[in-house]
């Protein structure tokens, strides 16, 4: 009995090494990674040699020692998860759809209230208020004395301001406005 295990175990260590490159092929295919797939090579060997009882049938050693180092695959990457506190994650957005619509009715609003202003007004207010010049940058620019940038501004802040007043009231009209039914 004593020799026929001696035997078994022979074969199973010589059957072991031979399968040794075939291993390392395949763990080398599923990580890229030639010092990852020597470990984990090497701890498939490990596993099966701690766990010879297992194998009922020597013929089927091939696909047990497969399935050996698909486990060692699959518990590296479960030791290697990345692992992110609950806490720190954001579950909600600020932005929305809802937002974006909103943000966009208002910005064509604006390009809508600026459309209305005179040419010089329009001139002066997008340079001043959206590009962030001075006003003496702005008369420069525009090869006008600065009173006139600050006029012409103070005017056309003074009609957006009319402007987009008006169409916010015009706004909160249609929603309270919106009847709302109920089907039954």
């Amino acid at each position: 009995m004593a020799s026929f295990l001696s035997q078994r175990s022979k074969a199973f260590r010589r059957k072991l090494e031979d399968s040794r490159p075939r291993l390392y092929r395949m763990a080398f295919a599923w990580s890229h990674n030639p010092p990852l797939a020597e470990d984990l090579v090497q701890e498939a060997l490990t596993k099966a040699l701690r766990h010879t009882s297992q194998l009922r049938d020597i013929k089927t050693m091939d696909a047990w020692l497969f399935s050996i180092l698909a486990n060692c695959w699959r518990d590296y990457f479960r030791r290697n998860r990345v692992m992110e506190d609950i806490d720190d994650l954001v579950l909600t957005h600020a932005v929305t759809p809802e937002s974006l619509h909103s943000r966009r009715e208002v910005i064509n609003e604006i390009l809508l209230a600026v459309s209305q202003l005179s040419e010089g007004q329009r001139q002066v207010v997008t340079l001043v208020d959206l590009e962030g010049f001075s006003y003496i940058e702005v008369a420069g620019i525009l090869d006008v004395p600065i009173g006139t940038v600050m006029s012409r501004l103070c005017r056309a802040r003074k009609i957006l301001k009319k402007l987009l007043a008006k169409t916010q009231t015009n706004r909160s009209e249609q929603t309270t406005n919106t009847n709302i039914r109920r089907v039954q």
